[in-house]
């Protein structure tokens, strides 16, 4: 089933366990990734756990291959925002920021999420601005949640929602022209949604949505430039930036963050659907 005007594609409770059966995947993988970082360790290193984490699942890296992206995961350090390609000569130093973009597809289903991890021992400042970007997707996620249990919410609540909790965090640049996402059976849908903006805009936030929420802030200028691989999004005043994101969807009865190891309960408590396993692992 899709909604007319953006072409908004809407799950069955069937299909939203799908996706969380590709979410899992991609939580796995950003797990495995995460205890891996460390000073030494390449991002071409990084992309190899992914890419056999992802295999081992009888799944397939949703990155690999699209628009002739070459690998698995985007890595991206320091100034670099979104997309940048692993590359076995680019190895983390202590003190960087690296933020790991992963998907993978399961059953034709699409899993999306991100996590910024820091390298060794690094500035309060930038654990800070990490923290602040984590907040700011979980404040849009439960906005999300929020407003499809009242019948009142719109997409543009959970931009609001994002952009409140980064100005509350501190003084950083809020990344325009990228943001969170549609999807489902592919990995990029309409909607788009955009991590700043007034409330109760848009499409109305309904069960069976499924989405990316993903904050990508930044120590100063939000402006950014596309570097010439095509790919890889860097801060133009080349300040530190980061980036988080998960997949979630919305049921009758709530949100499953799909690629959280439990689904959301711990930062969410009972804006979790029921169908949000009880037997998932805390991690």
């Amino acid at each position: 089933m899709r909604r007319t005007q953006l072409d908004i594609q809407l799950k069955t409770p069937e299909q939203i366990e799908k996706m969380r059966a590709a979410g899992l995947v991609v939580a796995e993988a950003l797990r495995r990734m995460s205890a891996a970082v460390a000073p030494g360790v390449s991002t071409a290193d990084l992309d190899a756990i992914a890419e056999a984490t992802i295999r081992e699942a009888g799944a397939i890296p949703s990155f690999k291959g699209y628009h002739g992206f070459p690998a698995s995961i985007c890595s991206s350090v320091n100034e670099q925002v979104v997309h940048a390609i692993p590359a076995a000569d680019q190895v983390l130093r202590e003190g960087d920021l690296i933020s790991i973009d992963c998907g993978a597809v399961l059953d034709g289903w699409h899993g999306d999420a991100a996590v910024t991890v820091g390298v060794g021992e690094v500035d309060p400042a930038l654990l800070k601005m990490a923290a602040v970007a984590e907040d700011a997707m979980w404040a849009g996620i439960a906005a999300a949640a929020r407003g499809a249990a009242n019948g009142r919410g719109r997409l543009t609540d959970i931009s609001h929602a994002v952009e409140t909790a980064v100005r509350r965090g501190g003084r950083y640049g809020i990344v325009d022209g990228y943001g969170g996402h549609g999807i489902g059976t592919e990995m990029h849908q309409d909607p788009h949604v955009l991590n700043h903006g007034r409330p109760g805009k848009g499409p109305r936030l309904l069960p069976g949505m499924a989405l990316a929420i993903e904050p990508m802030i930044t120590m100063g200028s939000p402006r950014t430039v596309e570097l010439s691989d095509g790919w890889t999004v860097v801060t133009r005043d080349r300040s530190m930036a980061v980036h988080v994101e998960h997949s979630m969807a919305l049921l009758e009865d709530g949100v499953w963050v799909l690629t959280a190891f439990d689904g959301g309960r711990g930062r969410l408590g009972d804006l979790v659907t029921a169908r949000q396993r009880a037997d998932s692992p805390a991690g």
